[in-house]
């Protein structure tokens, strides 16, 4: 603890994962010891669990070669939390902020954690608490609102566009013995995942085949017969689906009603359609259907790191202390694309009542539904995320 008058920072990361969740953790705590603005330096340890425990870690003290490997190390540095924020909290935290000095709140998480860190700012305005927060965006759905894109999108669409490149060439190689693969990835309620497969296909045969996204509801019949077409068209079969891909009725493929389980921010998760697909595929061509569910692999497997992800990342960490320190208050640092022919982009910053809680899901000019398959429009957009070209791959078959 400390009475110093000098304003103490603490940050908290929360939520899912994301590849390049700790590079803008090191943003933060770069841009937050070189302003000399600010005393000690504080990240809680389970995010908000560790706020109401205090269990707090000093981060200033870390070696610049510490923070190397931090920033490129998978899962949160702090730990991280889906513990949601409730009523009876308001009065622990801000007694726990005043007791530390903590004036500045950085918050780095997805549209759960926007609503948490919006909360942690009513509290302590309400006593009257001067505190600042800003949220640093992350995740890998890609569906926080308001910026272009999400820190941790890129490097996750990598691992799916190379897993699928990998599945294909799998599917291709082992041909009538194994030459189906439906791969289910992650996108609770978006798409932008399962789309970044088709950055693996450079040509009609490659994988993935057919893509199905929670936005645009799956007619099995029409699902079965697009495979068999593109079986007997080139022998072999990748479909990559998201993990809540729906049928028209609006349910989760595979007919399950209830959830096996619901999170704190009242989340269902369920089964997922792979199986239940793979099944269907394997009555009907009578052939054998693998399939693959990467879970926490997509979001850990830090060898598929994006360049540019990376990068974004520790901008918007650095970014949101100088927004900070400028006067901005309950907002979150956004991503804004340049139009220029080559790809870069800057950061901005919007009120957090905006964000908090809300999906960006596809929209209509990044599909083709009739197709199950994106647009030239999506390619273009996902396209620069993922950092350097995927490799070439080949085959004599």
């Amino acid at each position: 603890m400390t009475a110093n008058k000098i304003p103490n920072i603490l940050i908290m990361q929360s939520g899912g994962c994301t590849p390049v969740l700790n590079q803008s953790l090191n943003g933060v705590v770069a841009a937050a010891t070189s302003s000399n603005h600010f005393g000690s330096v504080y990240g809680s340890i389970h995010g908000l669990e560790g706020i109401l425990e205090e269990r707090f870690i000093e981060l200033t003290g870390l070696s610049e070669s510490t923070w190397g490997i931090i920033s490129r190390s998978p899962g949160a540095a702090l730990g991280s939390t889906r513990r949601k924020f409730r009523l009876e909290d308001s009065a622990r935290v801000v007694n726990v902020f005043a007791d530390w000095g903590i004036k500045y709140l950085f918050t780095i998480g997805g549209n759960d954690s926007a609503g948490t860190a919006l909360q942690l700012s009513y509290s302590a305005k309400s006593t009257g608490y001067p505190l600042t927060v800003m949220n640093i965006p992350k995740t890998i759905d890609n569906d926080l609102v308001l910026t272009d894109h999400s820190p941790g999108y890129g490097s996750t669409a990598r691992f799916i566009a190379l897993a699928t490149m990998g599945a294909g060439q799998d599917a291709l190689s082992m041909g009538e013995a194994a030459p189906i693969t439906i791969i289910e990835v992650m996108g609770r309620d978006a798409g932008w995942l399962a789309a970044a497969s088709a950055l693996a296909s450079r040509k009609d045969s490659d994988a993935p085949h057919l893509i199905c996204i929670p936005e645009i509801p799956v007619d099995e019949l029409s699902f079965l017969d697009a495979v068999d077409n593109a079986y007997c068209k080139y022998g072999f079969v990748v479909a990559v689906v998201s993990e809540n891909a729906r049928g028209p009725d609006g349910s989760v493929l595979g007919g399950e009603t209830e959830p096996w389980l619901v999170d704190d921010f009242g989340h269902a998760y369920y089964d997922g359609p792979a199986r239940y697909l793979a099944g269907l595929i394997q009555k009907r061509l009578r052939v054998r259907v693998r399939y693959e569910k990467p879970g926490t692999i997509q979001r850990s497997f830090v060898e598929t790191l994006s360049t540019v992800d990376a990068m974004e990342a520790d901008m918007v960490g650095r970014d949101a202390v100088s927004y900070a320190l400028s006067g901005h208050d309950e907002e979150m640092v956004t991503l804004v694309r340049d139009e220029y022919e080559k790809y870069s982009c800057h950061s901005d910053t919007v009120d957090l009542s905006k964000v908090a809680d809300q999906v960006k899901i596809m929209p209509h000019e990044y599909c083709q539904p009739q197709e199950f398959w994106v647009t030239d429009a999506f390619l273009k957009y996902a396209e620069p995320l993922i950092g350097d070209p995927l490799p070439m791959v080949l085959s004599l078959i």
